[in-house]
Formats: structure tokens, sequence, C-alpha cells
């Protein structure tokens, strides 16, 4: 199972930090991702972690903003936002998947969470 939470409404230009609780899982052994969906939009990769923290990645529009990190000793993983923009206004999903290999695709990811909203407002 898989918990996110930390969305709300804050205004451009400010920060916020998303976190996803695990349960029910060896979360130490799962690579983990956050994605997003914007109304009337696909899903959107936004940034993936290795199992171990070593290896991150942040969708190429989000990157210099955007930062993923876990504590496997908490079962937890966080997205921090900086700089946040209207745009960035969606549903905040994190993901885990077994294989320790990336992925931004959806399909790929066997755990999620129920989402948090993120608005954005200008």
């Amino acid at each position: 199972q898989l918990q996110a939470s930390g969305g709300g409404l804050v205004q451009a230009g400010d920060s916020l930090r998303l976190s996803c609780a695990a349960s029910g899982f060896t979360f130490s052994n799962h690579f983990m991702g956050w994605f997003r969906q914007a109304p009337g939009k696909e899903r959107e990769f936004v940034a993936a972690i290795s199992w171990g923290g070593s290896r991150t990645y942040v969708a190429v529009s989000m990157k210099g903003r955007f930062t993923i990190s876990r504590d496997n000793a908490k079962n937890a993983v966080y997205l921090q936002m900086n700089s946040l923009k209207p745009e960035d206004t969606a549903v905040y999903y994190c993901a885990a998947k077994y294989s320790d290999n990336y992925s931004n695709m959806a399909r790929d990811y066997d755990y999620w969470g129920q989402g948090t909203l993120v608005t954005v407002s200008s």
C-alpha cells in the first residue's frame, strides 16, 4: 500500500514536499516513482529513484526544480518541488515496482498510491 500526502494549494514560486509512505511490501527492494495527472491529460512521469537511492531521475521539464529522495528506514519516498508553476497543478501519485531498472512508463509500476492534489495558483 502506498499513501501519498503533502499536496495543497500554493502560489506560483512556492515549494511543496510530497511524501509517500509504503507498507505491505519490502520497500527497500522496490524502485519508486512519482507521476502526475492534470485534468484532461494523460498520466505523466515526474521522477524516480533506485532501490538504494543512488540513482535518481527527473523529467526534463522539471529538472532543476524537483528532487526525489527516499528513506528506506522509514519506508518513505519524497518529492521536493520548488519554484512551482501553475502548469504543475495535478494529482501526484507515487508508485513502486520490483525491478531496479529505470522506467518512466506507468505500466511498468506494480503498486500505486491514491494521489495527492497539488494546485498552484498564478
